[in-house]
């Protein structure tokens, strides 16, 4: 059995989720798990990211990657474990750009991994996106590999991801892995929540605001109406479309009328939209399990069960897989499986011409066990200490997290049918 550590920075900008995984031909389970909230300063320079200069996103690399760093630290002795006990961490980075459609294809994703690995001396394998799009793909989405390995063997389900962006991957047994990228997830919502509360709160919980607002379905129509909802899969996107640009004036301009009707017309659209790529795109399907951030929001959940009716929705809660766990747990995965030299990637969500090993592997800074390809033993008492503990805080009780934390050594299992 392996243990490897697993962490992401997602289009949401809210934080660094954590999770740590042990893995044994196809079982997995998740032995803890956290998210550490970043700063609302920090959160708000992330979201500007493609506005930033060269030296910004230079020192914004160093700053993250020590934060990073710093997370794993804490999250480890939190969960009474050491980083001698970890086989490797996978880390995604924040994604400051993604450019499926320019020429050339790029994306960047920033957290220094070589800050990570001096700082807790575990090997990382970092920057999983852009091998994919050097094999031809869109750099995203990534998810599908872990989706179809754990759960390919079960009857016809969409995994259903709502971070700051929507994806679904939909597997079964004896049927061709099928993924995209739906649309707006969370974060158009999260914008408007913003606005309405002058930054005191960052988004919508439990979906309350969304639930005491009229939505504008003259709106909702307008603006599925994007090129982007009509274009067949592969296809990923990113911030770089969804964005307050994206929202046409006339509805912008009710922000200022009534706020309330805006978030809710907002979080119909997410339901909406990704209803609408089901229906374009996708096979029929006997369930579909959500996870990220935007199951949480029990108004965007109740539109969804409504629009897939009778097709039953559940949350990955409910299934008793943390749900903020999943996308940290599947970097975990493919981390291991790089320095293990195995493929990690499944090029048919992504339009790559082959399968690949994704990730870029920096070594521990400290001796190499014999024969282990990038594993690392850390000597004891070298832990340092970050200098950027004022920007992010406990994990404890991140809002987006705190009905699923497992801090010790309790084991959560996947189902893998």
């Amino acid at each position: 059995m392996k243990l490897a550590l697993g962490m992401m920075s997602g289009t949401s900008a809210d934080g660094i989720s954590v999770a740590l995984c042990s893995f044994e031909e196809k079982n997995l389970k998740i032995l803890a798990h956290q998210t550490f909230p970043y700063s609302f300063k920090l959160s708000q320079t992330l979201i500007c990211g493609p506005l930033l200069t060269a030296p910004e996103i230079s020192r914004l690399n160093v700053q993250l990657g020590k934060l990073f760093a710093d997370a794993i630290l804490k999250f480890l002795k939190k969960s009474n474990y050491v980083p001698e006990d970890i086989s490797v961490i996978g880390s995604h980075g924040h994604t400051i750009y993604h450019g499926p459609n320019d020429q050339p294809r790029n994306t960047l994703q920033i957290g220094e991994s070589s800050m990570i690995a001096e700082r807790t001396g575990i090997p990382v394998v970092a920057d999983f996106r852009m091998r994919d799009i050097a094999a031809g793909g869109s750099g995203a989405p990534l998810i599908p590999f872990f989706d179809k390995f754990f759960f390919g063997q079960s009857r016809t389900t969409a995994l259903q991801n709502i971070g700051g962006i929507a994806n679904v991957t939909i597997v079964g047994k004896n049927l061709p892995t099928f993924a995209f990228d739906n649309g707006p997830g969370n974060c158009l919502i999260d914008w408007a929540v913003q606005k309405m509360t002058h930054g005191r709160s960052s988004f919508d919980r439990d979906g309350k605001i969304a639930a005491t607002g009229k939505i504008d379905m003259a709106a909702v129509k307008k603006m599925a109406s994007h090129p982007y909802f009509k274009k067949r899969p592969p296809k990923s996107t990113g911030r770089e479309l969804f964005n307050p640009d994206f929202i046409p004036h006339f509805i912008k301009s009710g922000l200022k009328k009534n706020s309330r009707d805006l978030i809710s017309t907002l979080t119909y659209f997410t339901a909406y939209t990704i209803h609408q790529s089901y229906q374009r795109f996708a096979p029929p399907v006997s369930e579909i399990i959500a996870s990220g951030g935007g199951t949480y929001n029990q108004t965007l959940m109740t539109h969804l069960k409504n629009l897939f009716s009778p097709v039953p929705v559940k949350s990955l809660d409910e299934l008793g897989i943390p749900t903020q766990a999943k996308e940290p747990a599947a970097f975990a995965f493919f981390a291991l499986r790089a320095i293990e030299g195995k493929i990690n990637h499944l090029p048919e969500g992504t339009g790559a011409t082959k399968a690949c090993i994704l990730g870029k592997i920096i070594p521990s800074s400290y001796k190499f066990s014999d024969g282990s390809a990038g594993i690392a033993k850390r000597p004891k008492g070298s832990t340092k200490q970050s200098d950027f503990k004022d920007q992010i805080a406990s994990g404890k009780n991140h809002p987006r997290n705190d009905r699923n934390e497992n801090g010790g050594k309790g084991i959560i299992k996947y189902a893998t049918h």
